[in-house]
Formats: C-alpha cells, sequence, structure tokens
C-alpha cells in the first residue's frame, strides 16, 4: 500500500468567489401600466422616507429607463423592501448588486 495524500484540493479561492458574504444587494422596481407616477412618488416618499425631489428623480427612471434601484443593502433588507412594494402593487425584484 502507498502513502495517502493528506493535502486537500485548493477551494480557498472558489469558495471565497462563491460566498461573498457581504456583497450587496438590490431593490428593482419596475415600469408598469397600472399605476400613476404621483402614486409611485407617494409610495417612495411614504416607505423609504425619500424628498419629494429624490421620490421624483427615481419615479422617472421607471418611467423612462423601465426600472430603478430604489434601495441597496443586504439581502434580507432588500426582499422585505419587495415585498412591501408588492403590497403597494409596484412590481419589483431582488438582484445582486452589479448583475
Amino acid at each position: 500500500m502507498g502513502v495517502m495524500s493528506t493535502a486537500l484540493p485548493d477551494l480557498d479561492r472558489e469558495t471565497d468567489l462563491r460566498a461573498a458574504p457581504d456583497e450587496p444587494w438590490q431593490t428593482v422596481v419596475w415600469n408598469d401600466p397600472v399605476n400613476l407616477m404621483s402614486y409611485v412618488v407617494h409610495v417612495f416618499r411614504t416607505y423609504f422616507g425619500y424628498s419629494r425631489d429624490r421620490a421624483t428623480q427615481l419615479m422617472l427612471a421607471v418611467h423612462h429607463d423601465g426600472h430603478a434601484i430604489v434601495a441597496e443593502g443586504p439581502r434580507e433588507a432588500m426582499e422585505a423592501h419587495t415585498r412591501a412594494m408588492h403590497e403597494f402593487g409596484l412590481w419589483a425584484t431582488v438582484r445582486r448588486a452589479g448583475a
């Protein structure tokens, strides 16, 4: 019988790339044919506490670009924001930042 190697493959690099524990996530609100622009501004001001100017800027991004990133942070928080947007009747998704 030969001597078995106890060396493990170098998986640290792969593991680190996949784990990325502090990588931020985003809540994205998408344009829809239903909600009025004034209502979207109201939701952004009420829920996120954005100023009228910031909420309007985000609403215009949704309207003109088809979507806007309305929040960024830990995945769990972004999932909660997305659920809240759904409760307000807005189309929203969660995605990894930089995606």
